[in-house]
């Protein structure tokens, strides 16, 4: 159990250090109103977008590593102090103004998630799941994910429309998709003792695959789009939310349902929504959106320097010019 912990710590670290890189080369992309197909290739020039990906690999391989160790609701907690390590990381790097507010809603958030998933004790359940269940959870998640992608094209082409508010969007319909990959990499898992010829063999690494492509490109506009405040939130609270459903619902995991557990994990989700709700009128998101009073100073004075002189009065004596 002692490994365990330290190894989904570590995934912490590296998928934090994963979103921070890749909103740094993210920022610097222009995105469209719509579903940019090819922002992962702007973005693969970009060195910080980069070290992001490798990150986020080294993360995956922490996160399966520690899941062979313990179980899913011990592991899963821990992975959303994520969010905790951003906003650490904003607050002393002093790239954005952190408040003591901002904090207490993130540890809000990741204390929520985590006594959520530990009084469901999510347990039991089979190693495969019927292809009609899997055919069903694919069509949910994709009407999500498209459900998704048309609020933000309303938000981006609508004048003054908050950029933080398209973020959180797009960054809740990745956390959803990160879920779903989860529940593939458990179906891909069973297949591991097989051999590399059962893995190959599988039809879920190449659901994976295709999924795992899709998801990133969606993550890469949630950071494109706005401040990483808004779309962490729904990066890191999501994902096992949307995990922990899909478990139940194929492969037939089991889940604490008495009044005590109930009313603790309603409880658990009441923390994190208006951990969610705090967040959302964060100074990190308006600081994002505005301009600085430096840069509107900047502005200003560049704006005075290239104005033309203005013309002296004329002389009421000298005739009016043809």
């Amino acid at each position: 159990m002692d490994k365990a912990i330290l190894l989904a710590l570590a995934a912490s670290v590296c998928t934090a250090t994963a979103s921070l890189c890749q909103r740094k080369g993210a920022r610097s992309a222009q995105t469209t109103a719509g579903f940019d197909a090819r922002l992962l290739v702007r973005l693969a020039r970009q060195p910080a977008w980069l070290l992001g990906i490798a990150a986020m690999i080294a993360g995956f391989v922490f996160q399966v590593t520690a899941l062979r160790y313990g179980d899913l609701a011990l592991v899963q907690p821990i992975l959303a102090a994520e969010l905790l390590f951003v906003f650490g990381y904003l607050a002393v790097t002093g790239a954005r103004r952190v408040t003591g507010r901002d904090l207490l809603a993130a540890a809000a958030m990741s204390a929520g998630i985590g006594v959520f998933l530990r009084l469901a004790a999510p347990s039991g359940g089979r190693p495969h799941a019927a292809g009609s269940s899997w055919l069903l959870a694919g069509l949910v998640t994709a009407g999500i994910v498209v459900a998704a992608l048309a609020v933000a094209s309303g938000l981006g082409r609508r004048p003054g429309a908050p950029r933080g508010r398209r973020a959180a969007v797009l960054g809740a319909a990745t956390g959803i998709s990160w879920g779903f990959m989860a529940a593939v990499i458990k179906e891909l898992s069973s297949h591991l003792g097989g051999g590399p010829g059962t893995v190959v063999a599988a039809w879920s690494l190449y659901v994976l695959l295709a999924a795992g492509a899709v998801t990133m490109l969606l993550a890469s506009h949630a950071l494109a789009a706005g401040p990483l405040a808004a779309s962490q939130p729904g990066f890191t609270i999501l994902d096992p939310l949307a995990a922990s459903l899909l478990g139940v619902f194929l492969f037939g995991e089991h889940i604490r349902t008495d009044a005590v557990a109930l009313a603790g994990e309603a409880l658990a989700l009441a923390v994190v929504i208006a951990g969610a709700a705090a967040l959302s009128r964060s100074s990190l998101i308006a600081g994002e959106n505005t301009p600085s009073a430096v840069q509107h100073q900047a502005a200003r004075s560049s704006a005075a320097s290239s104005a033309p002189a203005p013309r002296p009065p004329a002389d009421p004596a000298e005739p009016a010019a043809a």
